[in-house]
């Protein structure tokens, strides 16, 4: 699986994208839009989780991550601390998602050999904002039944 993620300018409009590889043959992809205003480093992350997400959901188990970004692949592998606190949570996501493979590996390739992540992840910049999907109805707002408290009651 390679991914990729940037934004333009940086920070600015960012989109990430990631490609499976099955067999040498372009299996699955995903492009997606990150945001307005995002770094080149959260649209990596972003491009690397719904990588993962992506392998996950079709059954794969031994997984083999190759991304143009040597902070993202170093802070995988435990080589570089994570400082920045946006970046925190997106790698643990990340680490949480890696952990349900049986085998993968965290490798940095050149950005030439990155091509098709790196197109897919100017398709998710270049998309226009994904509207927001509900996972369940708003509820309404609570209807106050009573004083809620008695001290400026008249006595």
């Amino acid at each position: 699986m390679h991914f990729d993620g940037g934004a333009d300018p940086n920070p600015g409009k960012a989109g990430a994208g990631a490609v499976i590889y099955k067999n040498g043959e372009e299996f699955k992809t995903a492009s997606v839009y990150v945001g307005e205003k995002e770094t080149n480093n959260t649209a990596e992350y972003v491009g690397l989780i719904e990588g993962l997400k992506l392998a996950f959901s079709n059954d794969i188990t031994n997984l083999v991550v190759k991304g143009d970004s040597q902070l993202v692949i170093k802070q995988m592998k435990g080589e570089y601390k994570v400082k920045a606190e946006n970046l925190k949570i997106l790698q643990i996501k990340a680490k949480l998602l890696a952990e349900k493979f049986e085998n993968i590996e965290f490798i940095h390739v050149k950005r030439e050999l990155n091509k098709r992540a790196d197109e897919l992840a100017t398709l998710g910049r270049d998309k226009d904002k994904i509207e927001p999907t509900r996972t369940r109805e708003p509820e309404p707002a609570p209807i106050l039944i009573g004083p809620i408290c008695h001290m400026f009651d008249e006595r």
